[in-house]
């Protein structure tokens, strides 16, 4: 098959478009710019969004065949409950990190494109230009489409990344008069897991294994959906959250915390200066490897692409040497000078 290309007078024509009704144009080849090319794949998301019950079933629309929908925070959590959860259901995973980046405005028009642009300019994810955004508002065009007749379950754990998360989808459901279930990893992998474990402290869903993710939603599921106080309260807490335009935060004492961008940096220092009393002489260490140090020492959550950006800006303020080319964390060494 052989690619045809067509051309349309008005983007309004794009809806009611017929390939087979129309002639192909002839002899032109076109460069597009690649904010033109996404700007395409915005209104055709839109278009598959506003269509898609005319033709199929999405996987989430599936009637009664499917049991419930559960929403995470991360994608790779999302696969993990795939994996680990039986029977017909719906996983959606954000692909988002909710304890870094401005939330100021970020249910709206203006905090998009402010949220969006800090990450651009800070956080390697190692992504193609508008990947990110477009797999975003994809994400919530599918939580928009959950229909009213499915339980959700909201997986969350004791961390600024999935609390903060949890409050924005429960405002963002705010019109939702589905059945929501909120389930605690780490109070639930306390209470049913822990007393087996002895000594390990979970504060993320992504730090458990599917199949005990099983186990917590077979005990979990019993409990009551969310009280209209508490959707209340947790949609407030939001709204306050979404007034401010701190680029980091920590899960202290039981609350979402702001604090300054640089609140790592100290560690930063202090592991490499660690890595490098291990090393005969000292020499450079692979950025990638000053991260997984600081990882594997905390129970604490802390997003590895933060960690990524503050030891670049430790390079761009002089404190530290760089070898290599800072494309990722994977392309580049560092020392202290």
């Amino acid at each position: 098959m052989e690619w045809q290309t067509y051309e349309l007078e008005h983007e309004d024509e794009f809806e009611i478009f017929n390939h087979e009704e129309s002639n192909p144009l002839e002899g032109k080849g076109y460069t597009i710019k690649q904010s033109d090319v996404n700007t395409v794949v915005v209104v055709v998301n839109r278009c598959i969004q506003k269509y898609l019950h005319l033709f199929s079933s999405s996987s989430v629309d599936a009637g009664d065949q499917v049991a419930a929908v559960h929403i995470v925070s991360s994608e790779s959590v999302a696969g993990s409950l795939r994996v680990g959860l039986e029977g017909t259901k719906v996983v959606i995973g954000l692909p988002d990190s909710f304890s870094i980046g401005p939330l100021w405005k970020l249910v709206g028009k203006a905090g998009h494109p402010f949220r969006n642009q800090w990450l651009y300019e800070h956080i390697n994810y190692e992504q193609d230009d508008f990947e990110y955004e477009n797999k975003f508002a994809n994400t919530l065009r599918e939580i928009e489409d959950i229909p009213r007749q499915h339980p959700i379950y909201i997986w969350y754990g004791n961390n600024a990344d999935e609390q903060t998360c949890l409050r924005f989808l429960l405002f963002f459901l705010r019109d939702k008069t589905n059945d929501i279930f909120l389930m605690n990893s780490t109070e639930l992998y306390k209470r049913y897991i822990m007393p087996e474990v002895r000594g390990q402290k979970i504060s993320h869903t992504g730090h458990i294994e599917p199949k005990d993710l099983r186990l917590l939603f077979e005990k979990g599921r019993k409990v009551p959906p969310i009280s209209e106080q508490e959707w209340m309260q947790l949609q407030e807490e939001w709204s306050s959250l979404a007034q401010t335009k701190e680029v980091l935060r920590l899960w202290i004492d039981g609350e979402i915390k702001g604090v300054k961008e640089n609140h790592f940096d100290p560690l930063i220092i202090n592991t490499i200066e660690m890595l490098h009393r291990k090393q005969e002489k000292s020499g450079f260490i692979k950025a990638g490897m000053v991260i997984g140090e600081i990882l594997s020492g905390t129970t604490e959550f802390i997003n590895a692409f933060f960690l990524e950006y503050r030891i670049r800006h430790l390079i761009y303020s002089g404190l530290l040497e760089l070898k290599g080319i800072p494309k990722s964390m994977r392309h580049y060494s560092v020392k202290l000078r």
